[in-house]
């Protein structure tokens, strides 16, 4: 067989099933004017004109699969309250399915309510439960991941250290897997850091590559990042690191080849939900047994145009595949 297209490889995107297990949560925002001070306090009075949610969390990225024709089954745990019904509202508008999601009486659904005015960002309130699973929430959990990690292409841990994911739940997941010959790619955060070891890829950003392996180095130190990277690779076992470097791009460390991929220059609005994109990208490239050094750029890319939008939005497919062309992405 060739070497696929570009367009055979936006097309093949379409006939892959991705298990995502993770936090999820509504993104909530309320749209605004300020035009003046409160009198009860040196504050700004936000004059409602708009009240919008959306999916977040692991449901964000289940939205950039979907947004790449892929089909997500998201996996977790919410509340058993209104916002659950919420949640699950939002799944079914979107035509996700909700068959991995359980709803327990010791948890709250998480929502994290921002509020925006004349495109700034001015204040966010966040309500949530973020200690570990109750047993019996576990036990279900995994007995829900055991049925759907079959069906799967390739399975994303996106980790938002709200209590879903621990020690026990990642590695019986990455288990169940790799007896499966599924990929596993995560996206993490720093309670659960160490626990992932045996994954197939693993996606930290700069802060959490620091925080996680406890060191200390300027943003700009590509030695230092490499070297860190390859600490991480060993402490892991890991077959692929993928470091998000922000406004330098990203860095990919695979067996025997590694690239520093720089950004492309972009208008910024908001940050928030480019890992999200990154990493289903990732997991999507991944799923297709594509190039480590492809897997990168093409995720550099979707991570950088959402940014140019305000809130955390889903990659557009045809957007991406355009500026793919445009860059000369070749696998």
């Amino acid at each position: 067989m060739g070497i696929p297209s570009l367009e055979d490889i936006f097309e093949s995107f379409n006939g892959l099933k991705v298990l995502i297990v993770g936090d999820v949560m509504i993104d909530a925002y309320i749209w605004g004017k300020v035009e003046r001070i409160s009198p009860e306090a040196p504050v700004p009075v936000v004059q409602v004109t708009k009240r919008e949610k959306r999916l977040g969390g692991a449901a964000n990225v289940a939205l950039n699969i979907q947004a790449m024709g892929a089909s997500p089954i998201l996996c977790s745990v919410v509340g058993n309250d209104f916002n659950a019904s919420e949640f699950c509202n939002l799944l079914e508008e979107r035509n996700i399915t909700g068959r991995g999601i359980i709803r327990s009486e010791h948890r709250i659904t998480t929502i994290k309510e921002r509020v925006l005015s004349n495109s700034q960002h001015i204040l966010r309130v966040d309500s949530e439960y973020d200690k570990n699973l109750h047993p019996s929430e576990q036990e279900q959990l995994m007995q829900r991941i055991a049925q759907l990690i079959p069906e799967a292409d390739v399975v994303i841990f996106e980790d938002y250290d709200k209590g879903v994911l621990n020690e026990e739940v990642i590695s019986e997941t990455i288990r169940l897997a790799k007896a499966e010959g599924i990929p596993t790619v995560v996206d993490p955060k720093k309670r659960n850091f160490f626990c992932y070891k045996e994954a197939t890829l693993f996606k930290p950003n700069l802060k959490e590559l620091r925080e996680g392996l406890k060191l200390d180095f300027e943003k700009g130190d590509q030695q230092a990042v490499e070297e860190a990277v390859k600490q991480l690779k060993e402490a892991l076992k890991l077959n692929i690191a993928m470091v998000t470097l922000s406004e330098r791009g990203i860095y990919i460390d695979a067996p025997a080849e590694h690239y520093l991929l720089p950004a492309h220059i972009r208008s910024i609005s908001d940050v928030s939900g480019a890992g999200d994109t990154v990493v289903s990208l990732a997991a999507l490239t991944l799923a297709l047994k594509l190039p480590p050094r492809f897997i990168a750029a093409l995720s550099n890319l979707g991570g950088g145009l959402v940014c140019e939008h305000l809130g955390v939005v889903p990659v557009d497919k045809a957007r991406l595949y355009e500026e793919a062309v445009k860059h000369n992405l070749s696998a």
